[in-house]
């Protein structure tokens, strides 16, 4: 469903990715780690086509994202690590205005956008104007958004800022609730813990390259240790920089 073929990605003479090529399945939630300055936020922007990279192939759900963007963008839902609205709209009005732009069956997104305004605990302020909202609320008008096409591909970009202990824990069971429909799921998060929870492979990236990638069982087994994902992060990134 995601597919990137040795990508690399130059800021003049700074190199943010370097050859990177990763796969995400159809089915898969894919936690996406590295250190600050790893080049993620890079990589997300380039799988969802607002950065083209210097050289490789972006692929999603078989269309190249250089000659069929379009096709390839309407198939994926994007959560960004600082959720934007329209500050002028009501949240209800946002979420009728993504409606509007994909084209959804309106009776199938007027449901639907019913079920995730309940699901999410947005009643109390969803006719609100979006400007007068906390972080964790424009969070939750955002995933709301992008669930109601019912992407095929999922993006995520830090899911849990902001987030209370109840929400986080409903975020988590969503992306693996839509990865056990057969949607494939891109989640990047600099929290250890919820990688380890949700995650049916980890991909760790240090320096724009991609460091090691597999199951946690794999990845243990790969660096003969035990116990949390924590302790194999800091070891791989530590023997990475003395590389």
């Amino acid at each position: 469903m995601i597919e990137l073929v040795d990508i690399t990605k130059q800021f003049g003479s700074k190199v943010a990715v370097d050859g990177l090529s990763l796969r995400v399945r159809r089915g898969e939630l894919v936690a996406f780690l590295g250190p600050n300055g790893a080049g993620k936020t890079t990589t997300i922007k380039i799988i969802c086509g607002l950065l083209n990279p210097t050289s490789g192939s972006v692929r999603i759900a078989g269309h190249d994202l250089s000659r069929d963007g379009r096709d390839a963008r309407h198939l994926l839902s994007y959560v960004p690590d600082q959720p934007y609205l329209y500050e002028k709209l009501t949240g209800r009005e946002f979420l009728q205005f993504v409606i509007d732009m994909y084209g959804i069956d309106p009776a199938t997104a007027a449901r639907h956008a019913a079920e995730l305004i309940e699901l999410f605990e947005m009643t109390s302020y969803i006719d609100g104007l979006t400007e007068t909202f906390s972080h964790g609320m424009k969070q939750r008008v955002v995933f709301a958004a992008a669930l109601l096409r019912d992407p095929q591909v999922i993006v995520v970009d830090e899911p849990m800022v902001g987030l209370d202990p109840k929400s986080a824990r409903l975020v988590k069971d969503l992306l693996r609730a839509r990865a056990s429909a057969g949607a494939a799921v891109f989640m990047s998060t600099h929290t250890l813990e919820v990688a380890e929870q949700v995650a049916d492979r980890i991909a760790i990236v240090d320096r724009g390259r991609l460091v090691s990638c597999g199951t946690l069982d794999e990845l243990r087994a790969s660096m003969r240790m035990q116990g949390p994902l924590e302790d194999m992060f800091l070891r791989i990134t530590s023997e990475s920089n003395e590389g």
